[in-house]
């Protein structure tokens, strides 16, 4: 299997930025959304996302980088075993019995001395430590207990695109994992793009179990309505008659059309308040919808020009501006 740092195609001593730019250019290439029917680049992505969760861990990235786990994040053997034949061992070996290795790779060879040696306190200070009293024990004492505990699998990331709507309303939504596998989540209260949903045990496989998947949530912009904070805003085109006279207009909602009342004489960027129309807040309450009017006057409208020339308003509308 090729090292972490071949995985993400960066050199062994990259930044963690430069890390997070290599994963994530890979991850839009290697998406399982983008691959349905391209199984390779599936187990390609939860590979290079392994090797990102180990790399941007800190205490992880120290173990892998001094041999102390693999690149399944998985703990190694604290030292080698040679061959078991024969002839000369590599490195100088003897040949006449198990040649062991110590932390710093030093060999450790039992040649018997003419007679079977015993090793049996040799195997329990390795993986057992001592048992009674005194606190010697040899070289390897203790190196059982100081073996890693087994560890879960690396958790994988997702990203979620959500339509506005569904957002403001907490719709539930569809998630496909890089296994083919599809889930049904609920969204918080206080959606909002950036926030992470963590499905626990629908990550990678490991000895003390599966990690988890971390599904980033990004809710799409909408073509009219746009979002503040818990409110919404929308500007809506009202014609001059319905300004002038008032009365009652359909406004889209999140929730679909309701009826608005203009009040009489309404100028251009009124605010009207449609309550709870909004999206739903930490707290579990709805914002509201904010609708600022737009007067909007047709192009070429001969009766609206003969009105206006015949029709003067005698107020100064820019006296707040001192002019």
């Amino acid at each position: 299997m090729a090292d972490l740092y071949s995985q993400l195609n960066v050199a062994r001593g990259a930044s963690e930025a430069e890390i997070k730019k290599a994963y994530r250019k890979l991850a839009k290439e290697l998406h399982p959304d983008k691959n349905k029917d391209n199984p390779k680049a599936t187990e390609r992505f939860s590979k290079v996302t392994r090797a990102y969760d180990i790399l941007t861990d800190k205490d992880k990235r120290a173990q892998y980088d001094r041999g102390e786990i693999d690149e399944e994040g998985n703990p190694r053997m604290p030292f080698g075993f040679g061959g078991g034949g024969g002839g000369p061992r590599p490195g100088g070996g003897s040949g006449r019995g198990p040649e062991f290795r110590g932390p710093n790779g030093e060999p450790f060879e039992f040649t018997g001395g003419g007679e079977a040696a015993d090793l049996s306190d040799l195997f329990e200070g390795l993986f057992s430590g001592r048992k009674g009293g005194g606190g010697g024990g040899g070289p390897f004492s203790g190196f059982g207990r100081r073996s890693a505990p087994p560890q879960k699998g690396a958790d994988v990331g997702y990203r979620l695109e959500v339509p506005f709507e569904d957002a403001a309303r907490l719709e539930g939504q569809r998630v496909t994992l890089g296994s083919g596998k599809t889930l049904d989540i609920k969204l918080p209260a206080g959606v909002d793009s950036g926030t992470k949903i963590r499905l626990s045990g629908q990550g990678q496989a490991g000895p003390a179990g599966n990690g988890d998947a971390i599904v980033a949530i990004e809710v799409k912009p909408h073509r009219f309505f746009r979002r503040e904070g818990d409110n919404i805003r929308l500007e809506l085109p009202v014609s001059v008659d319905e300004a002038v006279l008032g009365g009652k207009v359909r406004v889209p909602t999140v929730d679909g059309p309701v009826m608005l009342s203009i009040p009489k004489g309404s100028s251009s960027g009124k605010v009207l308040r449609l309550k709870g129309k909004g999206f739903t807040g930490k707290s579990g309450a709805r914002g509201d919808q904010l609708v600022t009017l737009m007067i909007d006057l047709p192009a070429d409208d001969a009766a609206l020009a003969a009105f206006a020339a015949g029709w003067k308003d005698e107020r100064n509308v820019r006296a707040g501006l001192g002019v």
